[in-house]
């Protein structure tokens, strides 16, 4: 598996270096130079196949050769060890349950790949290396989660201070031992930008062994195509086409969504579905891509004003914004349209959802309102409900039930460092350590 940069002006690497180096020199992003279409029978079988066995299948094709067969089936067992339902809604609609891992969020699939294919390169290499990730929410969980006392690994979260639920915020900051939380006097956009900052210092690359664990990287994108191919497989015996509707913030879900469709999964359409930092659907309706300030929603693990992973989502069509709108469905909701959605779902169908996923509702139903689609719509539920409450439970009237393993998390003592967004300041923490 070879890899380029998106700004083309750096040479390609191979799958290791892209691991391990996280972002190209040129601050560009890790694509294969080649998406491999996997057979018509692998999607044929799907129904015969473990989830594993699926992923391995996927994965396999994309690495190649440079992880064993049999320790990257290895690695995937251990990681991929929970489930991915889909779940009958409504009629015609279904959803994708994608928060049953460790951390209750999507993110596990990606942490926990990641944390397994460097451990077995880090095994191998003697090696030590220290992890930095920005985190508007579930991220940071899921990699502190999956990350947990790996040996030769130190990993650095940054959060922005009081834009994470109070779940969430423990989560990444009561592990201790290798993991530790900066607190970041900001927004995830600020976190985001102290991180590629870093990796692009010469000084900081010298003295101190960085790799990122965000979705930047090219580890933690491959597992996100797993689910996709695992939903088909779920209802492809019903022989309808199908829609996924993605909540997206940073783009790196919808990214490994598309890649799985380049690699054969029949989808009739992808549906990009934002708060109101509307950055890419507003890019889908005027041909303008504009970056700005992230704004605080009940959605906040979306709340990204500039979504690091959208270049690469034009890579995969040339570049070319009318194949981009063939195959992406923008659409934009309100925290108020999310509430009203939260409260149908409850009320309705008898399904708890967070606001990540009712935004997805909500961008599924748009689509069909809009088109005389026939198919059966995908919206996937990327954190369990219990992981906002504050939100849910004014909404709906009830409190939300929450899991033993949460509850215990949350009674912890939250352990941070607060800092200003300098970087500055920032480099400075890091060749203290």
């Amino acid at each position: 598996m070879n890899l380029y940069s998106t700004k083309h002006t750096v040479p390609e690497v191979d799958f290791r270096t892209a691991l391990f180096q996280g972002l190209p020199s040129d601050n560009g992003l890790y694509m294969p130079d080649h998406i491999p279409v996997l057979p018509e029978s692998f999607f044929q079988d799907l129904h015969k196949m473990p989830f594993t066995e699926q992923a391995f299948q996927m994965a396999h094709a994309l690495i190649g050769d440079e992880i064993p067969a049999e320790d990257l089936r290895e690695i995937i067992t251990k990681a991929i060890n929970f489930a991915a339902p889909v779940i009958n809604v409504a009629e015609d609609r279904y959803c994708l349950e994608l928060f049953h891992g460790p951390s209750l969020a999507f993110k596990d699939f990606g942490a926990r790949f990641m944390a397994g294919v460097m451990s077995w390169y880090l095994k191998e290499a003697g090696e030590k290396i220290h992890i930095l990730v920005a985190t508007s929410g579930d991220t940071g969980s899921a990699v502190a989660q999956g990350f947990y006392n790996m040996p030769g690994i130190e990993v650095i979260i940054l959060y922005p201070s009081g834009k994470v639920s109070l779940t969430q915020e423990k989560q990444l900051t009561t592990l201790g031992q290798n993991v530790t939380a900066l607190e970041i006097n900001g927004v995830f956009d600020d976190c985001q930008r102290l991180v590629k900052s870093a990796f692009l210092d010469e000084d900081l690359q010298r003295k101190i062994n960085l790799s990122s664990a965000n979705s930047i990287n090219i580890a933690r994108l491959i597992p996100q195509t797993f689910y996709y191919v695992h939903a088909y497989g779920q209802l492809k015996h019903i022989g309808r086409p199908m829609v996924f509707s993605v909540p997206s913030g940073n783009f790196g879900n919808l990214c490994g969504g598309i890649i799985a469709h380049k690699m054969g999964l029949p989808v009739e359409r992808f549906i990009a579905a934002t708060n109101v930092n509307d950055v890419v659907p507003e890019y889908l309706e005027t041909g303008i891509f504009a970056p700005r300030p992230s704004v605080a929603t009940i959605s906040n693990a979306m709340d990204v004003g500039n979504p690091s992973n959208f270049p690469r989502i034009l890579e995969l069509w040339g570049g070319d914004i009318e194949k981009v709108r063939e195959k992406v469905f923008g659409l934009s909701v309100s925290d108020e349209a999310t509430e009203e959605a939260i409260k149908l779902l409850y009320n309705k169908h008898k399904y708890l959802a967070c606001p990540h996923t009712a935004v997805a509702w909500l961008g599924l139903e748009a689509y069909f309102e809009s088109t005389n689609s026939d198919a059966l719509g995908i919206f996937l539920s990327t954190a369990h409900p219990s992981k906002f409450t504050d939100v849910i439970e004014p909404v709906i009237g009830q409190s939300v039930e929450i899991p033993e393993r949460l509850q215990q998390i949350i009674l912890r003592d939250k352990e941070s460092v607060l800092m200003e967004s300098d970087f500055g300041a920032f480099k400075e923490y890091l060749l203290s350590r």
